[in-house]
């Protein structure tokens, strides 16, 4: 579904924040990326949006090289960067506001506010139609920027540390609802985090970016079933993957030690 072929990044200051990351994602997969700080890893990301373009290699994106931001990639950030002037069902309507030149917008214009509606009730937000920013938690905040990337009903949606500045027990809950929304809406995903247990829960395979310049260092494929619940951390299963994971990540730093 989409695929990054070879990425290198360099920035303006010289840093090397990517050198030959190749990934490829198929349709309806969930690939969760791990790594130390400073990897790449957000730079990937934006590179599989769009929103940059890679030094080297290319991103093709259902069999067309992504060359600008579109709407079949939905993206979210930790930051939920609502409009404190609108109200959620304004901040989701956004994207239907803003021009972006692809006629495929039309469809989902036409539909008006049913999908919205619909939205709403999959992010767990119904009642709140009508609230503004300020009287919403941080899990709320976020489950309307779910809504909002979701809204233009893109094949893709890239996730950049979305749960990081909450606490353990609303990320735990958005977690979840994440998975439930997205095998609901069969959205391919790719997502950026730190936290490895909510990588192996989500994920059907978790892949490891090594230290900067980030490359791929390995993966570990995820076979836990689905839908699945917080209960499943307890189980030997799933510590043996997050062992795999953290493996590894340790192997990566020795070697570029070594």
């Amino acid at each position: 579904m989409i695929s990054a072929e070879h990425i290198s990044h360099i920035y303006p200051n010289g840093t090397e924040a990517l050198r030959d990351f190749s990934l490829d994602v198929r349709r309806g997969e969930f690939v969760a990326i791990v790594g130390p700080s400073g990897c790449g890893k957000s730079t990937l990301l934006r590179a599989l949006a769009g929103l940059i373009q890679p030094a080297g290699g290319r991103v093709v994106l259902d069999g067309g090289i992504v060359t600008q931001p579109s709407p079949r990639v939905g993206i979210m950030f930790q930051d939920a960067a609502l409009l404190p002037w609108r109200t959620v069902e304004q901040n989701i309507r956004l994207p239907l506001e803003v021009g972006t030149g692809d006629g495929r917008l039309q469809n989902t214009l036409a539909e008006g506010v049913r999908p919205i509606s619909n939205l709403i009730q999959l992010v767990g937000l119904s009642g709140f139609e009508g609230a503004y920013p300020r009287a919403l938690s941080g899990g709320m905040a976020q489950r309307v920027a779910l809504a909002r990337a979701l809204v233009t009903r893109p094949p893709v949606l890239l996730l950049d540390e979305p749960f990081g500045a909450l606490d353990a027990m609303t990320r735990e809950s958005l977690t979840a609802s994440l998975d439930e929304i997205l095998r609901a809406t069969g959205t391919t995903a790719v997502m950026v985090t730190h936290n490895i247990a909510e990588a192996v829960f989500l994920s059907d395979r978790v892949v490891v970016c090594s230290p900067r310049p980030g490359h791929v260092a390995g993966e570990v494929k995820v076979d836990l079933p689905r839908p699945r619940a917080w209960e499943m951390e307890r189980t030997a299963q799933f510590g043996e993957l997050i062992g795999g994971v953290r493996e590894v990540l340790a192997d990566s730093a020795r070697v570029i030690q070594d």
